[in-house]
């Protein structure tokens, strides 16, 4: 993988003998952006740029994703907890235990969310995009797409032969505008063999569908925890034709989070930092400064 694609310094915390790679910009309140599957830290570079003059801005690659080693399952366990976890050793490592901001986006909803159930105290504002912290909404069938990838042995196939998941998100994740070739090559770049496309794979398989599922009940207590963040400045900005996270997830959000501002994007779709990144990022700044 190329070693010039972010426009930042990389920075390394060993974790159990895997590295986990994170970006760490400019100074002042911290900002941390987590992201999901099958992105990377990549996905936040324009925010990056545009928060770095006035806060410390925290992107970590989670292990199996962008720089990050990525290890084979006896090295490392693919799950919830364990993501959780990295992020909380991350950030103590740092020393960013207060005024966090924290950005999440798709499975960085519940990794995020997870580690601010464990610590609501160091929390400041929130802001989700195209994202979940609680379980499927019952309004919402499993995509078909994801249970290919999650149940078989084709889809094990499509994901880990083809880099199927990434490159497919590659197209589809955006409906306003298509990706420009460079920009879709750097999002693909990380899950480049077999080998590297593990955590694609993983994190499919690791979403929890029904109760004895791993992670059930973890997820049912990060979901059950958001009323902690009642009073927490929260924004939340969702394309609409992400075709997971779409309008019935939105809803679920207005029914946890109902003091939030909400911004809907009819015309966009998962990855709304591509697809309307002025808007979106504009957004953000002007959260930020009113909270």
């Amino acid at each position: 993988m190329q070693d010039n694609l972010l426009p930042f310094k990389s920075h390394y915390l060993d974790r159990n003998g895997n590295k986990l790679h994170y970006i760490n910009e400019g100074q002042g309140e911290p900002v941390v952006m987590v992201h999901g599957n099958p992105s990377w830290s990549y996905y936040y570079r324009n925010l990056v740029s545009a928060l770095s003059d006035q806060h410390q801005c925290i992107v970590p690659d989670h292990i199996g994703c962008g720089y990050s080693d990525k290890p084979d399952d006896p090295q490392y366990d693919y799950t919830l907890n364990n993501r959780i976890d990295d992020l909380e050793a991350l950030l103590d490592s740092l020393d960013v235990k207060q005024n966090i901001t924290l950005v999440v986006h798709d499975w960085g909803g519940m990794i995020g969310m997870g580690f601010a159930a464990r610590h609501p105290d160091r929390i400041k504002r929130i802001v989700c995009l195209n994202t979940a912290a609680f379980h499927l909404p019952k309004t919402k069938p499993f995509p078909w797409a994801l249970w290919i990838c999650r149940e078989t042995l084709l889809g094990t196939l499509l994901v880990r032969g083809l880099n199927a998941f990434s490159s497919a998100a590659s197209y589809v994740g955006v409906k306003r505008k298509p990706m420009s070739k460079e920009v879709r090559e750097a999002y693909v770049a990380p899950f480049d063999s077999w080998k590297n496309r593990i955590s694609t794979l993983r994190f499919v398989q690791d979403i929890p569908l029904k109760p004895g599922d791993r992670n059930y009940d973890l997820v049912t207590s990060i979901g059950d925890s958001l009323n902690q963040f009642a009073t927490v400045p929260t924004l939340i900005c969702f394309g609409l034709q992400d075709f997971v996270f779409d309008k019935y997830f939105l809803a679920e959000w207005r029914q946890r989070m109902p003091h939030a501002q909400v911004h809907e994007f009819a015309d966009c779709g998962h990855y709304i930092l591509e697809d309307a990144s002025d808007e979106v990022i504009g957004l953000i700044k002007d959260f930020i400064a009113q909270n």
